[in-house]
């Protein structure tokens, strides 16, 4: 099915943060769409107002009248989804044209100028960051983000005059082989997912195959230092980078008094004096990334300046809820215990000097298996560790797997302690905190709000 007959869209596992994205597209075009999801959520709700017909209840009932046409109907789902879904199984027996949502996205990018950020850490602010670096300049972008701009309050960017789409590249069941960009980020590659790849070598092959399918003529951007040996075509440029080393990276970089500055270093054109608008060490070999891509594409120095300072950052990213002389309390996303090291490293350097306690809940069985003692390790970085039990997401419980395993490969002089999450309000009322941070991709965050106005209170 091409995009041209394509009248109505209906999304099976509509409120997730990137099929969303997907669904402000094709409402932008003017199409009917609807969907399903599990659960009520603000995202769904906000999609509700903007026109999409959403229902929380498998019923193949409840799909509209223009969703039911053959014809004219693109449904696209989400592998989260059961098969056994029930709206899944009467599309697929009734022969419709279904598609993941990176099926789609790869259609986006023959159809457009992909610039496609993969990584198992970072590609969500990195992309971000470049998306608005792009959108505010003469350039424009279309994209389509793995979390919500603060810039935007949304995760969809559109622009009827731009020819390129910032899109982020999942590798979770290799849904970015369905991509073909024109340009890519590799920010990392630690391996991850092994429920879905196995090994190591399964995981850094699939990075390898992705390099691959970059177009000639464009360009991959690399982190330094990747174990992964990308496989690039004929006429596809490389370029590394790193914070201290590459074809980009910093120089004169100064950390002080809650602000970041850098000179940026480019085989293009150095830019002086680069600030950043979110102020936080990772940062730097972020925002070297999302510089490098949207210059190669034809943004000027004074728009990667202004880009860059007025940045605002990704919700649940390094997302800063309190930050006065009393507190400071903020929610990350960081799940993989290299994200885990990177998080607890940057706020370290920000606050050398003060007491540093994070509420971790692990995300998925299966992770935390594979990844316990490292998780141990990343933490270890804090001066106090409090565990909650494992947000399960897709997964059944494994026997034997619970936070004990990285509890007991904590290091000695760590503050350590176990919790259930619904203790967590009342274990951040009986105490006071100096840097409060909760990690993790589960649902913890949905307590920031609550524990935002505890703090505030003390």
């Amino acid at each position: 099915m091409e995009l041209k007959d394509i009248k109505a869209v209906y999304f099976v596992g509509a409120g997730g943060i990137g099929m969303s994205a997907l669904a402000r597209y094709f409402m932008s075009k003017g199409l009917v769409v609807a969907g399903y999801d599990k659960t009520p959520s603000d995202l769904t709700r906000q999609l509700e107002k903007e026109g999409m017909l959403i229902h929380y209840e498998e019923s193949v009932d409840d799909i509209p009248h223009a969703c039911q046409k053959l014809e004219t109907t693109l449904v696209i789902y989400t592998p989260a989804v059961p098969a056994e879904h029930k709206e899944l199984v009467w599309f697929r027996e009734k022969g419709f044209e279904i598609q993941k949502r990176a099926q789609v996205l790869g259609t986006l990018t023959r159809a457009h100028k992909g610039l496609c950020f993969a990584g198992t850490h970072g590609k969500t602010t990195t992309s971000t960051m470049c998306a608005h670096i792009m959108h505010q300049s003469h350039v424009e972008c279309n994209a389509f983000l793995g979390g919500i701009s603060k810039n935007y309050g949304t995760n969809y960017i559109l622009s009827k005059e731009s020819d390129y789409v910032v899109i982020e590249a999942d590798e979770f069941d290799r849904s970015f082989h369905w991509l073909r960009p024109w340009m890519s980020v590799i920010t990392s590659t630690d391996p991850d997912h092994l429920d879905i790849y196995g090994t190591k070598e399964a995981y850094l092959e699939s990075f390898r195959h992705y390099s691959s399918l970059i177009q000639p003529g464009g360009a991959l951007i690399i982190h330094r230092g990747l174990e992964m040996k990308p496989d690039v075509q004929e006429g596809v440029r490389i370029y590394e980078y790193s914070r201290e080393e590459g074809d980009f990276h910093a120089e004169n970089i100064t950390i002080d008094n809650g602000e970041i500055k850098f000179d940026f270093i480019s085989p293009i054109e150095n830019v002086r004096g680069i600030e950043l608008g979110q102020p936080i060490p990772i940062n730097i070999d972020n925002g070297i990334a999302a510089m490098a891509m949207a210059q190669l594409n034809g943004c000027t120095a004074e728009e990667l300046k202004y880009g860059m300072k007025t940045y605002g950052g990704v919700d649940r990213r390094f997302d800063f809820k309190l930050n006065d002389s009393r507190h400071v309390f903020l929610s990350d996303y960081a799940h993989h215990p290299q994200e885990i090291f990177q998080s607890a490293k940057s706020i370290r350097e920000l606050y050398k000097h003060r007491k540093i306690t994070a509420i971790f809940q692990p995300h998925l069985y299966t992770r935390t298996r594979d990844f316990y003692r490292e998780f141990a390790s990343a933490l270890s970085q804090l001066d106090e560790v409090v565990l909650c039990d494992i947000y399960p997401a897709r997964e059944e419980p494994i026997p034997g797997v619970t936070s004990k395993l990285i509890y007991d490969h904590l290091s000695e002089g760590v503050e350590k302690q176990m919790i259930q999450k619904s203790e967590v309000l009342d274990f951040v009322k009986s105490r006071d905190f100096d840097v409060l941070v909760i990690l993790g991709a589960g649902d913890l965050d949905n307590y920031s709000s609550e524990i935002t106005k505890i703090l505030k209170s003390k």
